[in-house]
């Protein structure tokens, strides 16, 4: 078998490689014969692929999330590679142990965010912040660790809200020792908080959606509802309550980006700027690892439809 990544092909090939499906419209061609777009993906990106018979129950063999062998011709359309798809062979879930081929993973190792984030979460001395956010984090433990920060733009990978948060406490340590009047444990708290709610607003790591619950309260609202409950279960009923569920609120910094309020604490309009910081530095990575020394990227839609250069210097030489 030609285990292949969808980097890795090239046109006129056969491959036969697993590979996830991300996403399937039917369709009608000219003929009046019935076809299927699939869109694939692995951990290296998405192609575009064509099932020109989709007639009988050719359909319900290609179904989202499903992972399978893909034997197909490489062909390409429009200046981009796409796949003349000849069969798919289902693969059983069950049998899969390591899903880091099929769907991108954070650069930081599990283990490692594990530990960043628990022992941030240790140093809180704050009863109120402290009990509040370790009750939280390890009620969702499994899925604070695995989810991805969005379905698209930012983080959008297994770990991915993880690695959101362990690079905004890195920036908040930063920011705490510049200017003393932040309060460590409330930023802290917040940083580590501010995104839980995607845990109930997405799908998963796998083939991310908005789940119905996100659709119709989305993260901020969903998050500081937690915040309130927890705190009332554990009998808070003071001052530190109220400004992380403000932190909360606040985090995306201006009404039209879906914040009810804007940040009226140092705490949370620093917590909003960590933020932005963090998730745009990803996008940029994102864009700049792949470009040529030298080159410009297409534009961009997430960062403000701007194109991005690639520097050609060496930043070790100097």
């Amino acid at each position: 078998m030609n285990l292949k990544l969808i980097n890795e092909f090239c046109e006129n090939e056969k491959i036969e490689t697993p590979l996830l499906i991300k996403n399937v419209v039917k369709g009608v061609a000219n003929n009046g014969k019935p076809y299927l777009s699939v869109t694939f993906q692995d951990k290296t990106g998405t192609i575009d692929g064509k099932v020109w018979d989709a007639s009988g129950d050719v359909p319900s063999h290609y179904g989202v999330g499903k992972i399978g062998i893909v034997h197909a011709e490489v062909l390409k359309y429009r200046d981009a590679l796409q796949l003349k798809i000849l069969n798919f062979q289902e693969v059983d879930p069950t049998k899969i142990n390591d899903m880091s081929r099929f769907i991108p993973v954070s650069m930081v190792e599990k283990e490692e965010l594990v530990q960043t984030v628990t022992k941030y979460i240790d140093t809180i001395q704050d009863e109120t912040l402290h009990t509040i956010t370790k009750t939280i984090v390890e009620g969702c433990f499994e899925e604070f660790f695995s989810y991805p920060a969005a379905s698209k733009n930012h983080h959008e990978f297994m770990h991915g809200l993880a690695t959101h948060v362990y690079g905004m406490l890195k920036l908040g340590d930063a920011m705490c020792d510049l200017y003393p009047l932040l309060n460590r444990d409330l930023l802290y708290a917040g940083i580590i908080l501010h995104d839980v709610g995607k845990v109930y607003e997405l799908s998963g790591p796998v083939t991310t959606e908005y789940t119905m619950q996100g659709k119709l309260l989305g993260h901020i609202s969903i998050m500081q509802a937690i915040v309130y409950e927890t705190a009332r279960k554990l009998g808070y009923e003071n001052e530190q309550v109220i400004l992380l569920r403000h932190m909360i609120l606040s985090h995306h910094g201006q009404y039209e980006f879906g914040s009810p309020v804007l940040p009226m604490i140092p705490e949370a309009e620093i917590l909003n700027y960590i933020d932005n910081i963090d998730a745009r530095m990803n996008m940029f990575t994102k864009i700049v690892e792949p470009l040529e020394n030298g080159t410009f990227s297409g534009r961009n839609f997430s960062l403000e439809n701007r194109q991005i250069y690639k520097a050609s210097f060496d930043k070790e030489d100097q």
